[in-house]
C-alpha cells in the first residue's frame, strides 16, 4: 500500500455500512485494514446483486483494500488472538453497542491492557451518557429521529420519506474517519492513545440542526425552526419545456444577470424582495416560484447555454445511469473496470481526493471471507500448528 496512512494498522471489527465505509476510506488512504469477521461473515456480504455467494455489491465497494481475518470472539482463543493483534495495532474500530464489547471482555480497558497506545473508536447509535445508550440504531431509525422524513413532507412530499441513501451511516462514517485521523495526530504529538465515541444520533442531529435550528438559535427564539430556503415548495429541479434542470442564482451579481437574461433587468432594483440577500431569504418561497414559472418557457439545453453565458450556476438533472456516462467523471478517471480475483470484471470508483506528496495507490479487491486468516495470524506470531488448531476449533476460518 501507499498513501498518507501507510504504516498505520487498523483492526476493523465493524459490519454493515457505517463502520466499513469509514475503514474503506482509511484503507484507500494507505492504512493496513484487517477486517475481523465472525465465522458467518459481515451480513452485508449477502445483499444482492452478486456473482458469488458472500460477495454482494455493497460489500465489494465498502471493503476494498482490506484483509479478512475470521475470529470467533465468543471463544477464548478468538479473544486472545484479537488481543495479540491489538498489541501491534494502531487503531481498533467497532460499531456494535458498547454493551456487546463488554460481554466479549473487549472494552477499552481490556484492549488498552494489551496496548496502552491503542486508539479505540466506537461508532454506534447513541452517546453512552443518555437514556438511549443501549438502544440499537440503523440508518432508517436515525433518519426518523433527526426529522429527515418529516422535513421531506414539510417541503412538499405527500408523506414522510427516508432519504434514498444510507446518509446517516455515511455521515457518521466520515465523522469516524475524522476521529481516527485526529486521534492519530494527537498520539503523534503526545504519545497517548485514547478511547473515542462517535454516536450516530448526535452526529446527525448536529448535521440537520446546523441548517434547521433557525429561529430557535436565539434565546428568546426569533421565529420557528426550519431553514426556509431548504423547505420552499419550489426548491426542486426546475421543470423546463422539455425536462428538468438544477439552478441556483445566489448572489446579487447572479440575480442581476438572471433578470437581464429574461428581459426584466429593472426588477432587481425595483422589487425589494430581490434586491438584497436578506430580503431574498425572507421571501424565498416567492422567489423560487418566480424562477419556476420562467423555467417552463424554454428547453433545458437553451437554458443551460444561456445560464452558462450569464455565469449563473446550473447543471442538468442526472439519473443514476447518467452518472456512469458523465464526461467529467470519465475524463478524471473516476470509474474504472477492474478484474476481481473471484468476482471478475467490476466497476470501481477512484479515491475522491488528490495528493501531491503521498498519493494513495491503486485500490485492492474486497476479500473473500477468511481470505487472509492464515496470513495475518502468521504475522502475529502464530505457528502453523497453532493456526491449524484454531481452524479445527472454528475459531478461525479460511476462504474456500
Amino acid at each position: 500500500m501507499s498513501g498518507p496512512l501507510d504504516g498505520v494498522r487498523i483492526l476493523d471489527l465493524t459490519t454493515v455500512i457505517l463502520g466499513p465505509y469509514a475503514t474503506q476510506i482509511l484503507g484507500d488512504l494507505g492504512a493496513d485494514v484487517i477486517k475481523i469477521e465472525p465465522p458467518e461473515g459481515d451480513t452485508v456480504r449477502y445483499g444482492a446483486p452478486m456473482r458469488n455467494a458472500g460477495m454482494g455489491h455493497i460489500f465489494l465497494h465498502l471493503n476494498r483494500n482490506k484483509r479478512s481475518l475470521v475470529l470467533d470472539l465468543k471463544q477464548p482463543a478468538g479473544r486472545d488472538a484479537l488481543l495479540r493483534l491489538a498489541a501491534g495495532a494502531d487503531v481498533l474500530v467497532y460499531n456494535v453497542r458498547p454493551q456487546a464489547m463488554a460481554r466479549l471482555r473487549l472494552t477499552y480497558e481490556d484492549v488498552r491492557a494489551a496496548n496502552e497506545k491503542i486508539i479505540y473508536v466506537g461508532a454506534y447509535g447513541f452517546s453512552q451518557k443518555g437514556p438511549y445508550a443501549a438502544k440499537p440504531a440503523y440508518d432508517d431509525l436515525i433518519q426518523g429521529m433527526v426529522a429527515l422524513p418529516s422535513l421531506i413532507r414539510q417541503a412538499g412530499a405527500d408523506r414522510p420519506r427516508f432519504v434514498p441513501s444510507t446518509m446517516c451511516d455515511r455521515v457518521t462514517g466520515l465523522n469516524t474517519v475524522n476521529a481516527v485521523t485526529t486521534a492519530l495526530f494527537y498520539r503523534e504529538r503526545t504519545g497517548k492513545g485514547q478511547s473515542v465515541e462517535v454516536p450516530m444520533f448526535e452526529s446527525l442531529a448536529q448535521f440537520v440542526l446546523g441548517d434547521h435550528m433557525a429561529g430557535q438559535t436565539f434565546d428568546p427564539p426569533r421565529g420557528p425552526m426550519g431553514y426556509a430556503r431548504l423547505l420552499a415548495e419550489h426548491r426542486a429541479p426546475y421543470e423546463t419545456s422539455d425536462g428538468y434542470l438544477c439552478l441556483l442564482a445566489y448572489n446579487d451579481k447572479q440575480w442581476r444577470n438572471f433578470f437581464a437574461m429574461i428581459g426584466s433587468e429593472e426588477t432587481f432594483d425595483n422589487d425589494p424582495r430581490f434586491s438584497t440577500q436578506t430580503a431574498r431569504s425572507q421571501h424565498i418561497a416567492e422567489i423560487y416560484a418566480f424562477v419556476a414559472d420562467h423555467m417552463r418557457t424554454r428547453k433545458t439545453a437553451e437554458w443551460l447555454e444561456a445560464l452558462t453565458v450569464a455565469d449563473i450556476p446550473a447543471m442538468p438533472l442526472n439519473s443514476l445511469e447518467d452518472l456512469l456516462h458523465d464526461p467529467h467523471l470519465n475524463e478524471t478517471g473516476f470509474f474504472s473496470v477492474v478484474e476481481h480475483p473471484t468476482e471478475g470484471a467490476m466497476r470501481s470508483m477512484a479515491v475522491p481526493s488528490a495528493w501531491s506528496e503521498s498519493p494513495p495507490g491503486t485500490p485492492g479487491p474486497a476479500p473473500r471471507l477468511g481470505e487472509h486468516s492464515v496470513e495475518v495470524l502468521r504475522e502475529t506470531g502464530y505457528s502453523s500448528s497453532e493456526i491449524e488448531t484454531l481452524i479445527a476449533a472454528r475459531v478461525t476460518l479460511t476462504a474456500d
